[in-house]
């Protein structure tokens, strides 16, 4: 019989059974397909950044949990990284690597409305402050305090904390580093100040019930009630914190999703970072607006093509409640005047289709603009309509706000139940993977899902939480060049493709900036670690699928180019069965192989100088599996060949 080649279709294909799949790739994690063949997908390396601030994180470079990563250069030459979490916004300073916390302030006390005590032998704090509007898990700074307590000095007060508890409106926790030595009440100065800076978010969606629940004048659009209001038996549905993020010029506008509009300005001074403001008429400089600044608004945009900035499922013009329809925008070229005249560009828009806009995209040509059941097309045109809006589509669906992304003038992303693609004419997207990926998903915690390209590879990666997971754990890889689909586990937040970096940026779980493609193996890890990546094909027929075959030599053709190990290995396992419903044969102990159980499956190890492999696998049907585990190896899987020959009938 001669030589069987392995040449299997690229992609994989998980829409059929294993053998209706013969001649595809079926199982893969941490795999791609280049050129039509599979290989490993490049390792990845930790920013070495750090947190500028004494209240440093207790893990990697940033707080919180990434929803989003904007990256641009500044007038000065800074390469800046936006990074927005469910506990705060910072900035990461290229040059150094420094992040700071440009968090905004949305309340400073005056002096004397804060006051402490202390118990001894405690190191929990009982702050007052009338009407004090916190959440657990608030920051909070306090400046002109005295000592407390004894061993509680003015050094551990005037800093930034986090509030531990809430007793009531007025009245709050933290924790200090040192317990009281002595009881203290009411004191901590005359002169103490609290700055406290924008409420904290969800890491990730769930309910939450009792007195307290929600965001203090919650919107109901997003689902919350007002902080102190009750609440209905079955609680409330909190989303994760998303944020979105867009320049002006330098400047950076950002948005918490159902929250106001803010600037951060960079100062120019190398290491001098000040904190974002609210972008309203009751503030001054640069950040005070007309009495119609959008108050709060789903996502924030400037368009690139008239820098009008754009605000969607916002107030309407002399109201404070959210319309979840409603897009408004400010005049060009001019973030601070918002209300409408005949001098200038400012208007609005009411989409008709679904309840509420779940994301937009701008693209080179419009912007796309989704509600839950439609897609929209916004143009600029300029006086006396400046905005045209054309609806594309109707009964469609996107997962989240950050499930869609745009690659070479096309925008893909990820539906409900489904993929879309849209280059002038939206259409479904095919997909291999459609039911291994809707059928094992947590819908309930979509707000985190997200879309990201990987252009060096011509790639869109869509990464979700599995069914059984309330975090993100999976990944599915669209090559769009190549029409081929891969799928994955790994564990990321958010995700950037920005040249300005060199690398794709994404984040971790534990406060890391990762830049993905950078060389082979797990940087996240100290000492780096191996990538565990593998592709199994589905089954096929060892000869002629009636006589049993007996395998008994494979010619591998694999190549290692990129590695960094002098000894770069893979392993092949061949899987052998009897027929479709039976399982795998299950590695045999030592002296089975001596009694010649040729049924189970085998695996061997290949080097970078292996020309031939003796095997002896005996079935009907057989899958084929390539993988790698160890450090320093990089691998691109050819077209190997089995010598199979006829083994009897049973």
């Amino acid at each position: 019989m001669p030589l069987q080649k392995l040449n299997f279709k690229p992609g994989v294909n998980r829409e059929a059974t294993s053998l209706a799949a013969e001649g595809e790739w079926f199982e893969c994690d941490k795999i791609r397909f280049r050129s039509g063949y599979p290989e490993k997908i490049g390792g990845w390396e930790v920013d070495s950044g750090s947190y500028a601030a004494a209240y440093a994180p207790p893990a990697g470079s940033f707080w919180g949990v990434a929803r989003s990563l904007w990256n641009w250069v500044a007038l000065s030459g800074a390469n800046l990284l936006g990074i927005g979490t469910n506990l705060k916004y910072m900035v990461q300073d290229g040059s150094g690597g420094i992040v700071y916390d440009v968090t905004p302030i949305r309340n400073t006390t005056a002096a004397g409305d804060v006051t402490f005590a202390a118990t001894t032998g405690s190191a929990v704090i009982t702050v007052s402050d009338t009407a004090h509007d916190s959440t657990v898990g608030d920051f909070v700074t306090y400046s002109g305090a005295v000592s407390l307590g004894g061993d509680v000095t003015a050094d551990i007060l005037n800093a930034e904390h986090q509030v531990a508890t809430v007793i009531d409106n007025d009245t709050y926790t933290i924790t200090v580093s040192v317990a009281a030595t002595a009881s203290d009440t009411g004191d901590g100065g005359a002169s103490v100040v609290a700055a406290y800076q924008l409420s904290v978010g969800q890491a990730i969606t769930e309910s939450v019930s009792g007195w307290g629940s929600g965001t203090w004048g919650g919107v109901a659009a997003s689902g919350d009630t007002g902080w102190g209001e009750s609440v209905s038996d079955g609680g409330v549905v909190v989303t994760a914190r998303l944020w979105s993020n867009n320049n002006y010029g330098q400047n950076l506008i950002i948005n918490p999703r159902y929250g106001g509009l803010y600037m951060w300005i960079p100062s120019g001074t190398p290491g001098v970072y000040n904190r974002a403001v609210r972008l309203a008429s009751t503030s001054s400089g640069l950040y005070q607006t007309d009495a119609d600044c959008p108050e709060v608004c789903t996502s924030v945009l400037v368009s690139d093509a008239s820098r009008i900035v754009l605000a969607f499922g916002c107030n309407d013009y002399g109201s404070s409640v959210l319309d979840p329809l409603l897009i408004r925008w400010s005049a060009q070229e001019d973030y601070t005047t918002w209300t409408p005249s005949a001098t200038n560009q400012a208007g609005s828009y009411r989409l008709s289709h679904g309840s509420e806009i779940s994301s937009v995209l701008q693209t080179r040509q419009e912007i796309l603009v989704w509600t839950d059941a439609a897609l929209y097309s916004m143009q600029y045109v300029g006086p006396p309509y400046i905005w045209t809006t054309a609806l594309l589509a109707d009964n469609t669906s996107i997962m989240s706000p950050n499930a869609a992304t745009t690659a070479n003038g096309v925008a893909f992303w990820m539906g409900v139940d489904k993929f879309y693609t849209y280059n002038g004419q939206v259409q479904t997207l095919p997909c291999t993977l459609r039911q291994f990926v809707f059928n094992n998903i947590n819908i309930e915690q979509k707000a985190q899902f997200f879309a990201g390209t990987n252009e060096g590879f011509n790639e869109i990666w869509w990464f979700y939480c599995s069914a059984n997971s309330e975090v993100v754990d999976r990944y599915v890889i669209f090559n769009y060049l190549e029409n081929t689909w891969a799928y994955g586990t790994l564990a990321r937040t958010a995700w950037l493709d920005s040249p300005l970096r060199g690398y794709p940026t994404a984040a971790g779980y534990n406060g890391q900036i990762i830049y993905h493609e950078n060389g082979v193996n797990d940087g996240t890890t100290n000492p780096p670690s191996a990538i565990d990546s593998y592709i199994q094909s589905a089954d096929f027929n060892i000869g002629d699928g009636h006589n049993y075959g007996f395998a008994w030599r494979v010619v591998p053709d694999v190549t290692f180019d990129g590695s960094s190990s002098a000894a770069p290995e893979v392993t092949i396992t061949l899987r052998p069965r009897q027929n479709p419903g039976s399982a795998y044969g299950t590695a045999p102990t030592m002296d089975v192989v001596s009694a010649n159980n040729y049924s189970a499956q085998r695996t061997y190890l290949v080097q970078q100088f292996t020309e031939i492999v003796y095997t002896r696998v005996r079935g009907r049907q057989m899958a084929f599996k390539i993988g790698s585990n160890s450090v320093g190896t990089q691998w691109q899987l050819g077209a190997p060949t089995v010598d199979v020959r006829p083994d009897g009938r049973r």
